[in-house]
């Protein structure tokens, strides 16, 4: 018997079985972790940490329409074996589970046989919420008025886009980490957790990133392109630093559109030591001033043709302010892509 339970332990299936009055006699480790069990045996409701409290499990108003134990129910009646497609959980939190209850005599067995991809969707459904968090507020506080729009490819995004305050002064940092998906992410973390935000100086925050970076070990492959600014409004100036990064910084003027950008390489083991500087641009009054990943620009139609730099330009030349451009670029990307095949990030500031 115990080598049974080893065997159902080791197997990424999830197994449980409850007898006809629907009690449950056995779940294996799978079907344990997977729904966070409180308890090992019990009801239903113990197992799967349903939270519905109002009475025992199966006599609350909501048992009624519990699908787990209507199709536990359904095998129990017919003596067959029943098969559903079912849905734990509301809103975003609900999950899809193919699940098959087979009758053994007196007892019922459970099968959820994609346990293992569902409990994947979950975890990243949550580590997609945590990675939302990391996002600044919708509108800034007291500082430079801003708008942004991040739309990761995947679950889980590359793109880190911040703004924040140091001294009075608004902090502007955007970066793009290669690849994509989960890995992706983890390393959009290491950049948040390391980016220092008490430094004013948009050069030496990037040069301690590089130098936290280091320590990761990482091969080649692994990168972080960024675009780090300053605006310090009472002198009507932006200190900035780019590393990396392929999409310029824009600055919409009386005199149209700069193409600002800077020759120094990516985050990352490339060159290790070296020493990024700020520069300094003016600015009038009423400018706009754009950041972005290349995801934007680099966005290809299902024909093959890309967003481009141009498309972009053009939609800033005739936006009035920061929140305008960005709504304009985000109905157009998704007009001109539908699918996106990277992160699109893009933050613009009303100076």
């Amino acid at each position: 018997m115990n080598l049974y339970r080893d065997v159902l332990n080791s197997i990424p299936t999830a197994a449980i079985v409850v007898d006809k009055n629907l009690r449950v006699r056995y779940m294996n480790r799978a079907f344990g972790e997977y729904f966070r069990a409180g308890k090992m045996k019990g009801t239903l409701r113990d197992v799967t940490n349903c939270g519905k409290n109002e009475g025992a499990c199966g006599e609350g108003v909501q048992c009624a329409y519990c699908p787990l134990r209507n199709l536990f129910l359904e095998a129990a009646r017919s003596g067959k074996t029943a098969f559903r497609k079912i849905i734990l959980g509301s809103g975003g939190e609900g999950l899809a589970l193919r699940m098959k209850v087979e009758p053994l005599g007196k007892f019922l067995l459970g099968i959820i046989d994609n346990a293992y991809e569902t409990e994947i969707a979950r975890e990243l459904h949550s580590a997609k919420s945590i990675q939302q968090r990391l996002l600044p507020p919708a509108a800034g506080r007291g500082g430079v008025p801003y708008s942004f729009t991040y739309i990761p490819c995947r679950e889980i995004g590359g793109d880190l886009p911040d703004v924040y305050e140091v001294g009075g002064d608004t902090m502007g940092f955007l970066a793009d980490v290669s690849g994509k998906g989960v890995a992706a992410g983890m390393l959009s973390a290491f950049v948040k957790a390391g980016w220092d935000k008490s430094d004013p100086s948009p050069a030496r925050a990037l040069c301690g990133l590089n130098a936290k970076f280091q320590e990761l070990n990482l091969d080649e492959r692994a990168y972080v392109t960024a675009a780090a600014v300053r605006i310090r409004r009472e002198a009507q100036e932006i200190v900035y630093c780019l590393a990396g990064h392929n999409a310029p910084m824009l600055l919409k003027g009386r005199e149209g559109i700069a193409e600002i950008d800077m020759n120094a390489p990516p985050v990352s083991n490339w060159i290790p030591s070296f020493r990024y500087e700020d520069r300094r641009l003016g600015y009038e009054k009423g400018s706009i001033l754009v950041l972005l990943t290349d995801g934007v620009t680099e966005s290809r139609s299902p024909d093959g043709e890309e967003f481009s730099l141009e498309r972009v330009e053009e939609i800033l030349q005739r936006s009035e302010n920061a929140e305008r451009f960005i709504e304009r670029l985000k109905s157009a990307l998704k007009d001109f892509c539908g699918a996106f095949a990277d992160d699109i990030t893009a933050i613009a500031f009303d100076l």
